[in-house]
C-alpha cells in the first residue's frame, strides 16, 4: 500500500472533488463518495492492496475518535 502523496495536483483534485459535491444533499454526497470509491478501487484492482487500504482507513477513523469527553461548564 502506497501512503506517500502521488497526486500531481492535490489542490486541483480536492477542488474538483468539492465541486462535485456542490448542490448535493448529504445522501447524494454519500452516494457520490461510494461510487467514487468503487471506481477508484476498480482502477487499483489489487485485492490485497484494497483490503490493506480498508484496514488503514478504519484504523485512522478510530484514531480520530476522542478518547475523553468534556462536559460544558
Amino acid at each position: 500500500m502506497i501512503t506517500e502523496p502521488r497526486i500531481p495536483d492535490p489542490d486541483g483534485f480536492y477542488a474538483a472533488l468539492l465541486a462535485a459535491h456542490e448542490g448535493r444533499t448529504e445522501a447524494q454526497s454519500a452516494d457520490l463518495n461510494a461510487r467514487l470509491v468503487l471506481l477508484l478501487a476498480n482502477q487499483c484492482a489489487d485485492q490485497a492492496v484494497l483490503l490493506a487500504c480498508i484496514r488503514a482507513a478504519a484504523e485512522a477513523e478510530e484514531e480520530d475518535i476522542p478518547t475523553t469527553t468534556t462536559t460544558p461548564p
